[in-house]
């Protein structure tokens, strides 16, 4: 589900479940635990990186169409835990993006401090609402957090998604490159902030950080019920339906 490879004092998680590295549980729940044990394993920085192709195709969906309401919040409160873990993580997080992001692949995309993508015909974006499901606010301030209010409502209503390099002018991810560069960039990235005095350093960050936190923190059981009766509305199950007869297609 994970490969973990260690560039000195910065770590690399790889997401690893072919073919799109779907979110499902296992993969949710190694994230979470590899996220968290990293700085007690000596690292001082993180990479979160992906498939040559797709980065995440998000959570599951085949997966989730399957599962009762108990299963289905149980696989979205793992990955708000997911995203909690990457945004409260002690040490800086690159993303490093070598293919399409959409969903919630772009969602662990925002949580991180720094955003490298591969330049090319690639696309990224929260393009929930195309498949029929609201996009909670929490989610949609990670959006607004780095391209503002009003280039997020136009992105996130329209469920667009967008080729890397609107990304990159809008400020959705902060640099590009070749695909198989984007490790190395991420790694040059931190390796700029661990030159830094690293205690100020980290205190900087933490501040600077506190409001994804606070955001993240403030969906509560009681959105994720709300966002679960969306779940169940007639024409999102006919958008989710339609999808799965796409991906079996």
């Amino acid at each position: 589900m994970l490969e973990i490879t260690r560039h000195g004092d910065i770590h690399e998680i790889r997401l690893s479940r072919p073919p799109v590295n779907a979110l499902n549980p296992e993969l949710l729940g190694a994230l979470i635990k590899a996220v968290t044990a990293a700085p007690g394993n000596g690292a001082r920085g993180l990479i979160l990186s992906g498939g040559e192709k797709v980065f995440s195709g998000g959570l599951d969906v085949p997966y989730l169409m399957k599962q009762d309401r108990a299963g289905i919040a149980s696989c979205w409160s793992l990955f708000f835990d997911a995203a909690r873990a990457i945004a409260k993580s002690p040490v800086p997080v690159a993303a490093a993006i070598a293919g399409h992001n959409p969903a919630g692949g772009c969602v662990l995309a925002l949580c991180c401090d720094y955003r490298v993508m591969a330049r090319g015909p690639f696309r990224i974006g929260l393009n929930e609402t195309q498949v029929g499901l609201a996009v909670p606010d929490a989610i949609q301030y990670l959006m607004r957090r780095v391209i503002g209010a009003q280039k997020t409502e136009r992105l996130v209503v329209a469920g667009a998604m967008i080729e890397s390099e609107q990304a990159l002018a809008i400020g959705l991810v902060d640099e590009l490159t070749d695909a198989d560069e984007v490790v190395t960039r991420s790694r040059h990235w931190l390796d700029g902030l661990l030159q830094l005095p690293w205690t100020p350093m980290l205190a900087s960050r933490r501040i600077a950080r506190a409001d994804v936190m606070a955001a993240l923190d403030g969906f509560t059981d009681a959105h994720l019920q709300s966002f679960l009766d969306g779940w169940y509305g007639e024409d999102t199950q006919e958008a989710l339906k339609a999808l799965l007869m796409r991906l079996k297609k």
